[in-house]
């Protein structure tokens, strides 16, 4: 899974923290002062799990406007979690790293769920599942 974003590092930076994932060798951020050459092009995260996600520095990535009409979200991310309880300290953390929140569906009896945009304006869901 590839996002496309004008800020490939922060971005990884997020999704990196919220899923806890790690750098493909390599694509580590560069020590302070260091020009960060692979940040201005194309990221790829890994977790033990077989995750992967990988970003590219486009020039400009248009943010999503769902759930209004405009600029389509294209594709979006859903992942689970095991109970209501999992589902509201997630939804602090998602927060906490600079998402926001779309759609509040919490009190849903059938399908629990947030739905949040990344800080590059990207929706993701989290839901019990």
């Amino acid at each position: 899974m590839v996002l496309d974003t004008d800020d490939a590092r922060s971005l990884a930076e997020f999704y990196r923290r919220f899923f806890f994932l790690t750098y493909r060798a390599g694509d580590e951020p560069p020590p302070p002062g260091e020009a960060d050459e692979r940040g201005r092009d194309w990221l790829v995260l890994h977790g033990d799990d077989g995750l992967g996600l990988a970003f590219q520095q486009v020039e400009d990535a248009p943010r999503s406007t769902w759930p209004e009409h405009g600029q389509a979200q294209m594709l979006h991310l859903d992942t689970t979690v095991d109970s209501a309880a999992e589902l509201l300290r997630q939804r602090d953390r998602a927060l906490e790293l600079g998402a926001s929140l779309l759609l509040d569906r919490f009190d849903d009896p059938e399908e629990p769920l947030y739905v949040f945009a990344d800080p590059a304006g990207h929706p993701f869901c989290v839901f019990v599942g």
